[in-house]
């Protein structure tokens, strides 16, 4: 700005007009809608807003400061919107030029907003020093004396006017410092001047915030805020900071994270603690508990002892375990998105939480000789810049490779498949600090090598277990145990069938006979169901260890021996086997003692399916040898299935099963005996009629060629028989739905309120509700089942009960009011 009245004159480059224009309007810039790209100028604009009925010419001055400074951030207008903006913002300053300095009341711009700024300052702070006002309206009108004291720097500079007058620099000073007093909080106000606030002068928020400040026994660096550590106001999360390089205002976040936690946890202890304005240490260790609880998980199930060391003082444990609870938080309040890796977060806290335990023991290096320091360093930002930089890369280059959800699964990795690498003990090998060339790291090697000019190409981190092979195998491959069961249940009530027996009499010798046959078709269902586990995960086994793929190897293996010798043992155990059968197995006659060739070889094969369903039946038998960590019966369950991280030991309760299976069970029942009744039992005359029919010549003798029976018919006859067998097991389990439903909305009284009147009408009895179950009382009533329940009006006698009720709901409309679910020009209505 050359002169008072030049305008923006002095601006070197204007923005050009733009047929976009259109896209901002004037209403902008009072509702601060900025670019992301210049998103620093909106404080000056909201300045400006503020001051601008009061001091035109001091409003067009912060626009025209904000505008010099959105050039200065985007020179070449080549964000998003930026041209639109500066373009609108600039003839808004033209055509407010003139109007604003006509109402100007100095004599130059430089002397307007200095005096407005002594103004601003007599008014509001020295004001408010004196009175009791509101903190957010203190906190406001500092923000706004920042902006204003940059805005009047500026236009001093402008205006070449040598220095700033030394009352407004000590205003400046005093601002500055009481901004700092008066940071910005979530709940607590944890600065000298929240003191005073209702909240902390809470007994349980006193012990807590007592606590976390006491750092005796740490040894601080000695260029951290030196003049902190005078006035010792610093905290075990500063040091923190100190120590790894955590940000700002993440330390402030979390500060009052982990306060609240063991404020409200300190005050539902019970017994109450004494004295209450100390922090009880049960309540750190349930914070504790409840915070490691997945850390120390995973610690046992990877075979490592977890790094929460203890000192051997009393009084320090205490202060290690907070030191340990805010290392986490810090940890997750930074992660961005890592959070959605637990397991992860447990990797990076178990080397940290080993660094801090070295710090405070004083352990010495074995390398350099020198006391333990953390590996990256307590630098500004050093965790953000160092740890979870290098991480968020790995998931931002898979994430990229996924083609915004179009690129097969098995081409990228997402949160979870990247997790599960740290579900095996093999993440270790990345170290601490973590190795650029980890196998967790290959999808970003190129990236780690490009400034080495190294012409490695970059790999691809890997999945572990769940591949997404997209075929309609799946149909199979996913719910195999119950397509197996249907087949060999529709076999063998075809046997049934066809012997013409009743189903009484399926212990006849003949009819058991043919009846065994289903475990030989078990077993190729099963041989089918292990190629399927083989192909459709094998672009996953890239990163599997050995044992997993020999593993689903031997399983097809396994499966292909048993689907031949099941028939081979099957033919040989009765009298009309063929001869040379009997010829190869001859030795076996000489066995003494064996039952049953075949009923031998049957029981062994159905040996895993008993102990399954032995567990299946006593879940908490199961859910025992899930979890535990013992060798034999980890080698017993590598063969079921791999051993991962999640989802061990989650089984319902021992009735919940029971309701469970009681339920299919009838289901299925009722399901098999219209199946055999109505759809099987019925055709098998009309098949065995059409199989009599001989010499069928076919038109289509392509087909059937040489046909010596009607095949065609009996299967256009059975086709649609077998397709309903199979699909209406979803209409029996609507049935028995609807029916179980409607029992248990019975139970609870589900549709006793159907229409608003009905609902209104029972606002009357709702104040007897609230007192019968939430208000304590003396008196014990019995209460009998019913299905409807009445509770007493709240008549005039008992004003007094319904007076408590008031409370609640008025709290209730209240927070209604607060959340924005009802108006507040509702309060006549309500």
């Amino acid at each position: 700005m050359a002169a008072p009245d030049s305008g923006p004159q002095g601006l070197t480059r204007r923005p050009s007009r733009s047929a976009a224009t259109t896209t901002f309007s004037t209403e902008v810039f009072d509702n601060e809608v900025v670019p992301s790209a210049i998103a620093p100028i909106a404080p000056l604009l909201r300045v400006a807003n503020e001051v601008e009925p009061e001091r035109p010419r001091v409003a067009y001055l912060c626009r025209f400061y904000a505008f010099e400074k959105a050039h200065r951030l985007d020179p070449g207008s080549s964000g998003r919107g930026v041209r639109q903006f500066k373009t609108l913002l600039l003839q808004r300053l033209e055509r407010e030029n003139a109007s604003s300095l006509s109402a100007r009341v100095k004599k130059s711009d430089a002397r307007e907003i200095t005096s407005f700024y002594q103004q601003y300052y007599d008014h509001y702070v020295k004001a408010v020093q004196e009175e009791q006002v509101d903190r957010a309206q203190v906190s406001k009108a500092y923000n706004t004396l920042n902006q204003l004291f940059e805005v009047l720097c500026g236009v001093n500079k402008s205006e070449k006017v040598e220095e700033v007058a030394p009352e407004i620099i000590a205003a400046a000073r005093d601002v500055q410092e009481k901004t700092e007093i008066y940071a910005p909080y979530n709940i607590l106000p944890l600065d000298s001047a929240g003191a005073t606030q209702a909240v902390m002068q809470l007994d349980e928020v006193k012990a807590a915030v007592a606590a976390l400040w006491n750092t005796r026994g740490l040894n601080w660096p000695s260029a951290f805020e030196q003049h902190r550590q005078k006035a010792n106001d610093l905290d075990l999360l500063d040091w923190l900071r100190a120590m790894f390089g955590f940000q700002r205002d993440n330390v402030r976040n979390q500060r009052e994270h982990l306060i609240l936690l063991l404020a409200n946890t300190h005050i539902r202890l019970h017994p109450k603690p004494e004295p209450l304005n100390k922090l009880d240490d049960r309540a750190v260790d349930a914070v504790l508990d409840k915070l490691f609880k997945n850390y120390k998980t995973w610690c046992k199930f990877l075979g490592r002892k977890h790094s929460l060391r203890l000192p051997q003082g009393q009084q320090e444990v205490q202060q290690r375990k907070i030191l340990y609870m805010g290392l986490y938080l810090l940890i997750w309040g930074e992660a961005a998105n890592v959070r959605f890796m637990p397991e992860c977060l447990c990797y990076i806290f178990h080397n940290m939480a080993y660094e801090l335990h070295g710090l405070l023991a004083g352990n010495v290096s074995i390398v350099t000789g020198e006391n333990i320091k953390p590996s990256y360093g307590g630098d500004d930002e050093a965790f953000l810049r160092k740890v979870i930089t290098p991480l968020y890369r790995v998931i931002e280059k898979e994430a990229k490779k996924g083609g915004g959800g179009k690129a097969p699964h098995t081409a990228w990795c997402n949160y979870d498949d990247l997790n599960e690498y740290f579900w095996s003990s093999d993440c270790f090998s990345l170290g601490w600090p973590m190795r650029d060339d980890g196998d967790f790291f290959k999808s970003t090697r190129d990236l780690a090598q490009g400034r080495k000019g190294s012409k490695r190409k970059s790999g691809s981190t890997g999945k572990s277990y769940f591949i997404e092979t997209r075929t309609f195998w799946h149909i199979f491959r996913s719910f195999d145990r119950m397509w197996t069961f249907y087949i060999l249940a529709l076999q063998a009530m075809l046997i049934i069938a066809f012997s013409k027996v009743s189903p009484l009499d399926i212990f006849q010798k003949d009819v058991l006979k043919d009846l065994s046959s289903i475990f030989i078709t078990a077993a190729f269902l099963r041989v089918l169901q292990s190629i399927l586990d083989m192909v459709l995960n094998f672009p996953g086994y890239h990163r599997c260890r050995f044992t997993d793929v020999l593993r689903n190897i031997l399983k097809i293996v396994v499966s292909l021996a048993w689907a031949v010798i099941l028939p081979l043992f099957y033919v040989h155990s009765f009298n009309d086997s063929p001869q040379q059968i009997a010829d190869i197995l001859s030795f076996l006659k000489n066995i003494q003692g064996v039952p049953s060739l075949y009923l031998l070889a049957v029981a062994v094969y159905l040996l895993p399916n008993l102990l399954t369903a032995v567990l299946f039946l006593f879940p908490m038998l199961r859910r025992f040898i899930e979890n535990s960590d013992w060798h034999i019966i980890r080698f017993l369950l590598w063969w079921s299935q791999p051993r991962i991280y999640v989802g061990r030991g989650m089984h319902e309760s021992q009735f919940a099963l029971m309701k469970y299976t009681f339920f299919w069970l009838l289901l299925l029942a009722c399901k098999f005996t219209v199946s055999y009744f109505i759809q099987i039992k019925p055709l098998v005359e009309p098949t065995e009629d059409i199989m009599k029919i001989r010499r069928i010549n076919y038109e289509w003798h392509e087909f059937f060629p040489n046909a010596e029976h009607n095949y065609g018919a009996v299967v256009s006859l059975w086709a649609p028989v077998i397709m309903v067998y199979f699909m209406d097991t979803q209409i029996w389990y609507a049935i028995f739905q609807t029916l179980y439903g409607g029992i248990v909305g019975a139970f609870d009284r589900l549709g006793e309120i159907r229409t608003l009147g009905m609902l209104r009408s029972r606002f009357q009895s709702l104040p007897g509700a609230f007192n019968t179950y939430l208000v304590p009382s003396d008196k014990s009533t019995k209460r009998g089942f019913s299905f409807s329940k009445k509770f007493a009006e709240a008549s005039a006698s008992r004003r007094s009960e319904a007076a408590k009720f008031a409370q609640l709901w008025n709290e209730v409309i209240c927070s209604f009011r607060e959340e924005d679910l009802i108006s507040d020009r509702k309060c006549s209505a309500t």
